[in-house]
């Protein structure tokens, strides 16, 4: 009997050390923020301390890249640590989160973590059936005053109230997920807040002129607003003693909202910041400069927390503590490229039909695959201001919205309004076309030269085999991964048909579509307004 019950109390000490010694986990995204704007990454214009923080205690990541250039289908694949062609609906903007696909969450808590969020989780979309968002439970309460336009959440309070309920000797994961730098922005609050416009590096796909430096001001000042509660939060772990074995992961679900950036597979669309930090096990002022892909973050969190994750075979993922704690060479890293896609963004288009491409990103060169290169890839230019439909689907009554009033797969700001309403200038009636006319199904980039992504240069003879190599690894992976789009086209014709929950836009029918049996969406024609 006393054998046992030593043994019993052996066991217990064993599992409660176990507890101890694991890593608390806490994960902080922005939402909406470009890779080089940051301090840390040299922009002249914006200060990230906390962010800097971070990569000083651990390591600075030059080559990290999102699976999706939208929030949702980012989201959903950085929980699962699959492709977002690899989970259905919630590979996805705005649609639903099916309840058998395995998210990183659930499964470090039942391996004993104490687990929750703040902010913006995985969203937008439905998680019918979750007994919470996918990515914890939400801690939501704490409010403070904040300026126009940014958010009211507290999230630093709501941290500490997450902390109050962890038991002694319980690791945590937490996920704060910033509504900052997303639009809109209160005109001007940049430079009011010392952000000077004069300091601000405009990419090259964009107009240089005051209006469009003052709106990225206003970006940045939101980053900045991120980046003072990620501030707070180390700071309590400081105070607490648990900074040191806490896994710190700083990042972004997709790029600057701003024409051909988020949304696209260019790179200021899914070229991501990202600072890993754990004091007790990663040595400090590391700078990488290996492809990471941030399902390659999920894999690491994994790792870390010593939790086996489900269905491992299907996370093409890989962790990076090897390479963080120098027991993997920069030789034995198995990245040569990274991949990213998208489906559906907004409803930017007839039926509110998606923009399905994919792309394979090496050290030197993108290379982009447009399944559908006849639809528009910023959205329909002519919107419906006010339509009506018979029983048929065919309108009845219509007004036409502004001209070029249906990219809105871009976010509507100050920078869009620029493009099209200075069509006339021919600078700024360029940017416009790089960034809502029609593509070809191949785009090449040489991002070492032309990191705006100005050039295609897939029809150029001297890139041919550059591009042929890039499109055959492509193809492989999307193979492998079982992307539909690449195996099976009529298949995959069901991305068509994920309901989308966010609101919905109305564009006349393009030429392309007429004669073609239109696919059944129920879910579209009980929507559609009627006559």
């Amino acid at each position: 009997m006393n054998r046992i019950f030593l043994a019993l109390v052996w066991c217990f000490l064993c599992v409660v050390i176990a507890q101890a010694d694991r890593p608390n986990i806490l994960i902080a995204i922005a939402d909406d923020q470009s890779y080089p704007h940051t301090s840390a990454y040299g922009d002249p214009a914006v200060q990230t301390p906390s962010f800097d923080r971070v990569a000083r205690a651990g390591v600075l990541f030059n080559q990290a890249f999102t699976p999706a250039p939208g929030c949702s289908p980012m989201r959903a694949a950085f929980l699962t640590g699959r492709e977002v062609w690899q989970i259905r609906e919630a590979g996805t903007h705005a649609s639903s989160f099916p309840t058998d696909l395995p998210v990183f969450t659930s499964q470090l808590s039942e391996a004993g973590y104490h687990v929750g969020m703040t902010g913006k989780g995985w969203s937008p979309g439905k998680a019918t059936g979750w007994e919470h968002n996918p990515a914890g439970k939400a801690y939501l309460k704490q409010k403070m005053k904040a300026p126009k336009g940014v958010s009211t959440r507290d999230y630093a309070a709501n941290f500490d109230d997450f902390l109050a309920e962890q038991a002694e000797g319980q690791p945590f994961c937490f996920w704060f997920g910033s509504h900052e730098p997303h639009r809109s922005y209160d005109p001007g609050i940049g430079k009011r807040n010392g952000v000077d416009p004069d300091q601000v590096v405009v990419p090259p796909f964009l107009p240089d002129n005051e209006i469009v430096r003052n709106d990225i001001a206003d970006y940045l000042y939101e980053i900045q607003w991120f980046d003072q509660h990620l501030g707070r939060m180390l700071d309590r772990l400081a105070e607490s003693g648990q900074l040191d074995n806490t896994i710190v992961i700083v990042t972004s679900d997709n790029g600057m909202p701003f024409p051909a950036a988020k949304a696209n597979l260019y790179e200021y669309g899914i070229h991501m910041p990202l600072a890993i930090s754990w004091p007790t096990s990663i040595s400090g002022a590391q700078v990488s400069d290996d492809l990471v892909s941030l399902i390659d973050v999920t894999k690491t969190i994994f790792a870390a927390a010593e939790v086996t994750p489900q269905d491992a075979d299907r996370m093409p993922g890989y962790s990076l503590l090897g390479r963080m704690d120098g027991q993997t060479t920069e030789q034995e890293w198995p990245r040569t490229a990274v991949f990213s896609g998208r489906e559906r963004h907004s409803s930017s288009r007839f039926n509110t039909l998606g923009y399905p491409c994919r792309c394979i990103r090496t050290a030197t060169h993108l290379y982009i695959r447009n399944f559908k290169p006849q639809r528009w890839p910023a959205g329909a230019p002519a919107v419906f201001k006010e339509v009506a439909y018979d029983d048929e689907g065919n309108v009845v009554h219509s007004k036409s919205g502004p001209d070029r009033g249906g990219y809105h797969d871009i976010d509507a700001g100050p920078t869009l309004s620029v493009l099209v309403e200075q069509v006339d200038e021919p600078e700024v009636a360029n940017k416009l076309l790089l960034a809502t006319a029609k593509r070809p199904a191949e785009e090449l980039y040489d991002i070492r030269v032309d990191p705006g992504c100005l050039n295609n240069l897939a029809s150029d003879s001297k890139s041919a085999a550059v591009k042929q190599n890039l499109a055959d690894r492509l193809t492989a992976y999307l193979t492998a991964t079982g992307d539909l789009r690449q195996t099976d086209p009529q298949a995959a014709e069901v991305w068509e048909t994920y309901p989308r929950y966010s609101p919905l836009r109305w564009f006349p029918q393009p030429d392309w579509a007429k004669g073609n049996p239109p696919i059944a969406l129920p879910w579209l024609e009980a929507r559609r307004p009627k006559q």
